[in-house]
């Protein structure tokens, strides 16, 4: 008898259907598991041999083979478990045909029969609704699964909970969809005194996702502004936030329960790797661009990532997904995320103070800021320099504006985006491109002809072009203006040749 159970392998942020087939037959005595499992799960006939003795389940004297089907698809993962606890059991008829098959599983077992949480149940669940069956995981990852309102989730604390429930004798009620607890961030915009212009560009960067780039010297409060970002942006969408918790369950970091509605703050060290930043490693997961999906990317000290980090992010920016291309996988992960870089303009950090003046002006600063090449500087939006501020203003009163109040100009710039781009694969001002961008950008006669001049005395590229565009149209919503008009666009050009670097 070959009885059938069904699980999922991953690839990428996607999740493939596995049909786990156990065959119990006249043999020597044995426990076997093929279908190319990696050794997590080659070790599960231990763990599922220690559960079932632990609930009193002897197995047959016979031959017992576990085969993972389709046979040339990599398995990994210790939450194969599950699945083939169960087609054991139905194998050996502990548990009925039919509803083993009608299930779709995931979950590793403890030696004492308990169900560990593990990494996926969020993509798993996807996989379930496609395939029109119920999904089975441990307790601790079904307020995450139940967000797919199109499968049942049960949610089983352990193998012997499952079993009762298969059986009929204590039925699992289905799983609730859970929300992780906000985190409230004591990071505020009234923290930061003066940097007026510096707030200002946060807040454009805000409503309409545009790249931005700070530039200052030491301690003129780069990274304390960077910080406030998240306290601007509005809550993920539905949508936005199961996109982003599927990256973050393939990754393992959903922990607390449920999915969140934060948008992702990631702030990676600058030495970093490519497969840190870009994604890839041994299993190719997910890097530093796909877990800020839909949120913030923050890279303090630029100039000193490596160059070949730097120059992976070109094409991601540009595309708003990655590739990651290894012998064994060729996996593409989303990564629309708001660019926020951090740079001294020279390696001492002073080049532009009067009063620590640079000894190496200004070979230092071009040497420090040409290690950002000009093809990636031409893809941030926003160049702002940020002053040093005196101590003296350090006792002056908070500013009149915090946070929440320029969070609500922000939440009503992208509720107008929202609106404007209803229907269309693009969701901001910075996804706008083409014919789209004409039609939703296109400025007033003065402000054409502003922008038209400065094209054509910076020799701003087509891309710098478009980039100032999009800013300008920004900067219109949140003025409330549905025409994009000269101050607008003046504004906007003003970010763009606000560095000491060609735009």
């Amino acid at each position: 008898m070959v009885a059938r159970a069904y699980t999922v392998a991953f690839e990428g942020v996607e999740a493939r259907l596995v049909e786990v087939q156990c065959a119990v037959t006249a043999g020597l005595p044995g426990f076997t598991i093929v279908g190319l499992p990696n050794k997590a799960v080659s070790e599960a006939r231990e763990r599922v041999r220690a559960a079932l003795s632990a609930l009193s389940i002897a197995l047959p004297s016979k031959k017992v083979t576990v085969n993972l089907s389709p046979a040339d698809l990599p398995k990994e993962g210790s939450h194969f478990d599950l699945p083939i606890a169960l087609a054991l059991l139905a194998a050996i008829e502990v548990l009925p045909e039919d509803e083993v098959a009608g299930t779709v599983a995931l979950g590793e077992l403890s030696l004492s029969g308990d169900l560990v949480p593990v990494i996926g149940a969020l993509p798993a669940a996807m996989a379930a609704a496609e395939e029109a069956r119920r999904l089975l995981c441990p307790a601790a990852c079904g307020a995450e699964a139940a967000w797919v309102e199109a499968v049942e989730v049960i949610a089983a604390p352990s193998l012997a909970r499952a079993i009762r429930h298969f059986t009929g004798q204590q039925p699992l009620e289905p799983a609730q969809a859970g929300i992780a607890p906000a985190c409230v961030s004591p990071r505020d915009l009234r923290d930061v005194k003066g940097q007026e212009r510096a707030k200002r560009a946060l807040e454009i960067a805000a409503a309409g996702r545009h790249h931005l780039l700070l530039l200052g010297t030491p301690g003129s409060g780069k990274s304390m502004l960077a910080a406030r970002l998240p306290g601007l942006l509005p809550p993920l969408s539905p949508v936005e936030a199961l996109e982003t918790s599927m990256i973050h369950s393939v990754s393992g970091l959903l922990t607390e329960g449920g999915i969140s509605r934060a948008r992702p703050f990631r702030e990676p060290h600058h030495t970093a790797s490519i497969a840190a930043i870009a994604g890839g490693g041994r299993d190719a997961k997910p890097g530093e661009i796909s877990l800020a999906h839909n949120g913030v990317l923050f890279m303090d000290e630029l100039p000193e990532f490596p160059r070949t980090v730097l120059e992976t992010l070109r094409q991601p920016i540009e595309t708003g997904e990655v590739v990651v291309a290894r012998a064994n996988a060729h996996l593409r992960y989303p990564c629309r995320f708001l660019l926020v870089a951090a740079a001294n303009p020279c390696r001492c950090g002073y080049l532009s103070d009067p009063d620590r003046a640079c000894a190496r002006a200004p070979a230092c600063g071009e040497d420090y800021l040409g290690r950002i090449s000009g093809p990636l500087l031409d893809r941030i939006d926003l160049r702002v320099e940020v002053p040093p501020v005196a101590f003296t203003d350090l006792d002056l009163p908070d500013p009149a504006e915090g946070s929440a109040e320029v969070a609500l100009r922000v939440s009503a710039a992208r509720e107008i985006q929202t609106a404007r781009f209803e229907g269309m694969a693009a969701r901001v001002n910075a996804d706008a491109e083409g014919q789209l961008l004409e039609d939703i950008a296109a400025p007033d006669t003065e402000g054409r002809e502003l922008l038209l001049r400065v094209a054509e005395r910076f020799g701003l590229s087509a891309r710098g072009y478009h980039r100032v565009l999009r800013v300008a149209r920004t900067i219109a919503d949140l003025d409330g203006s549905e025409t994009v008009r000269r101050p607008h666009v003046a504004e906007a050009v003003g970010y763009r040749l606000a560095s000491n670097r060609a735009p």
